[in-house]
């Protein structure tokens, strides 16, 4: 028989470790926090990290966990004040009436049922003394870090930052902080800070050691990576090596990280770690118009076919399938070599098997090009090179037209937008230049071609977007019957004129249409985000060609215009469906439809 007290204890604990294991039986905590004087983003910023007034999101159940939180909250809220310039802020965490501080960790309530924290700011502190020493020559510091600024801890880590890199970038890649003294003067609301720096010895690159998994040739990554061994210092040089890596779209990782120590010469060694990407890739794209039928394209990718991080692409596309025209298409085949020239060029391979039926012209192209490239920035590259083009082409001006080229194309991009595959801010611009030499009695000229391309969101960030494009082609030289019809300018289709045909503007001669020798694009979008995923769009296209090489008053011309809708689909881009209309000109009637991903441009 258990007697009264015995049992009673019993239940006691019975229900203490019941309480124990069901947190969830207990009533939530309430909460509360204020802060005189402070603004609403500063009471914001407090709620949000106090673990406190967000324990029930955490999951804080056991009154062990909330005073834990609370005992954390102190130092969290001072170190938030800190950051806004309140260097003698008064921070109260009561749990059910009692300071959390002084409750003992050993003896807690089995629950605590009401948290209040109420955070005295006092005043806003500026710097007095606001001292960096010594400073690299051109070393700016951060405006905030100054005689009579709001003192913040955050100006004061920037401006320690700063330092340090005024003399990395100097050469002084161990530069580090040495000491720091801050002393609030409560008194004055004044904060004293100054921080000494050591800058160390100027040093120069020394070796690049690679490690890591990688099938790349060691004597490949150190052409490609063009490391400066023997030069000074600059964390600059260190970053291109790593893009120029990057670039070649062969490592999963690439990680420069300097030595500890340099070396007894003054040089620093660094160890440049690599994991490959998977060597081949697959992908797959489909486009759909209502007029032009289907169009499908696969690209296979090799990122290391011969072990010296060469790209080889090979990319198929099959075009108009279901459309008014017979179906076409084409195979071509590009190897990029980075490892060949410098480190910011590489050389190239390419070669083109096409076949293009169009209502106007039917033509079938062979080319073989080698050329080379160079990478000016992530942004900027320009390309040339030198190959032979075959053209068989039947059009308005005969069947069986054999065209044979020697030719130079040149091309540069320059690409500032905010996305490529959805633009809200920036431009792009691409120029094409292409020099023809005819023989076996073709002619001789110049084919030049530029695309240029400006997005402005208008201060929406990124919810209202103005979107233009200017397209602009000339050839020079040859007669229209004189050149073969793929170097010729047509307009119409989802490039260039939606709500047209495809390439059905060109020049009449006789009962059919050849391209012109000069052509205009326009194109306008206004694009609003209806929602995070969901975007409106109003659209406005006109296209211009002519005979002679730039375009007079006696031009063809015609537009459309019509709306789109988008949807997001991540790093895709959206997903595009629109309908157009013919507004001027002759080229079409009815409504056209056209579906693919990505912008119209």
């Amino acid at each position: 028989m258990i007697g009264s007290r015995p049992r009673s204890v019993l239940r006691s604990w019975l229900f203490c470790a019941l309480l124990a294991l069901s947190p969830n039986l207990a009533s939530a905590l309430e909460t509360t926090l204020s802060a005189p004087g402070a603004s609403k983003d500063l009471i914001d910023r407090l709620k949000e990290t106090s673990s406190v007034f967000t324990s029930e999101s955490r999951g804080l159940d056991t009154s062990l966990e909330i005073l834990s939180a609370a005992l954390s909250d102190y130092r969290t809220i001072v170190q938030i004040m800190y950051d806004e310039g309140y260097f003698s802020p008064v921070v109260s965490i009561k749990l059910d009436g009692q300071e959390a501080a002084k409750i003992n960790s050993l003896n807690i309530p089995t629950q605590f049922k009401r948290a209040t924290i109420l955070v005295n700011s006092g005043p806003k502190f500026k710097f007095g003394t606001a001292v960096v020493q010594p400073l690299a020559p051109e070393t700016v510091l951060p405006e905030e870090f100054a005689t009579g600024k709001t003192a913040t801890t955050g100006a004061i880590q920037q401006a320690a930052s700063a330092g340090v890199q005024g003399w990395r970038d100097t050469g002084h890649a161990k530069a580090e902080v040495s000491d720091q003294k801050v002393i609030a003067r409560h008194a004055q609301a004044r904060l004293d800070a100054t921080i000494d720096l050591a800058p160390g010895p100027r040093l120069r690159f020394g070796k690049m050691n690679i490690q890591g998994e990688t099938n790349v040739r060691h004597r490949s990554i150190e052409k490609i990576a063009g490391f400066p061994s023997g030069e000074i210092y600059s964390p600059e040089q260190v970053q291109k090596v790593g893009t120029r890596l990057r670039r070649t779209g062969t490592f999963s990782t690439v990680s420069i990280k300097e030595h500890d120590e340099p070396n007894p010469d003054g040089t620093l060694d660094f160890d440049a770690t690599f994991e490959d990407l998977p060597p081949r890739r697959l992908t797959f794209g489909a486009e759909i118009a209502s007029r032009d039928g289907l169009d499908l394209t696969a690209t296979w990718t090799h990122r290391n076919v011969f072990r010296r991080a060469e790209r080889l692409r090979f990319e198929a596309a099959i075009r108009n399938i279901g459309g008014a025209e017979d179906i076409d298409g084409r195979i071509g085949l590009r190897l990029d070599q980075p490892d060949r020239l410098g480190p910011d060029d590489n050389t190239f391979w390419s070669a083109l098997l096409e076949r293009r039926n169009t209502e106007n012209y039917n033509v079938t192209i062979a080319s073989l090009a080698y050329g080379a490239r160079r990478t000016f920035s992530d942004r900027l590259y320009a390309e040339a090179s030198a190959g032979f083009q075959w053209s068989d082409a039947d059009d308005a001006y005969g069947d069986g037209r054999k065209f044979r080229y020697f030719i130079l194309p040149f091309r540069s991009e320059w690409d500032e937008r905010d996305s490529k595959v959805s633009a809200t801010r920036g431009y792009y611009l691409d120029s094409q230049v292409m020099p023809f030499v005819g023989f076996s009695g073709s002619d001789t000229g110049l084919r030049m071609f530029f695309d240029g391309r400006y997005y402005n969101d208008i201060g929406t960030g990124g919810r209202l977007v103005l979107a233009g494009r200017v397209q602009l082609g000339s050839v020079l030289g040859p007669p229209p019957d004189g050149v073969t019809p793929d170097f010729l300018f047509f307009s119409g289709g989802a490039g260039t004129v939606r709500g047209q045909p495809y390439e059905s503007l060109g020049i009449p001669v006789g009962d059919g249409v050849a391209g012109g020798k000069s052509f205009l694009g326009l194109s306008a979008e206004i694009r609003g985000k209806v929602t995070d995923a969901i975007s409106l769009v109003g659209f406005y296209d006109y296209g211009v060609v002519d005979t002679s090489s730039f375009i007079g008053s006696g031009a063809e011309e015609h537009s459309g215009a019509g709306l789109g809708i988008r949807y997001d689909l991540g790093g895709f881009g959206p997903l595009r469906f629109d309908l157009a209309v013919p507004v001027q000109g002759d080229t079409g009637n009815g409504l056209q439809f056209y579906l693919g991903i990505g912008q119209a441009f």
